[in-house]
């Protein structure tokens, strides 16, 4: 019997958002949802501000590629 090939995800749009599951250790979430609370945003938008700022620190200034 062949194996199943996964489904091919679907392109995605140049610009717009992009729903994403993630799963956290409990102690991170909690700390993500207080953190939110002190902030008054979302989780959402505490996850995006800081995978934002990790991207930004992992590109150089001339924005071709990871920093190593």
């Amino acid at each position: 019997m062949g194996r199943s090939k996964k489904p091919r995800r679907p392109e995605l749009p140049e610009d717009g958002t992009v729903r994403a599951s993630i799963s956290f250790p409990v102690g991170l979430y909690k700390a993500l949802e207080e953190k939110a609370r002190q902030k008054k945003v979302s989780l959402a938008w505490i996850v995006r501000d800081a995978t934002d700022r990790y991207i930004a620190d992992e590109t150089p200034p001339d924005g071709h590629g990871a920093k190593r």
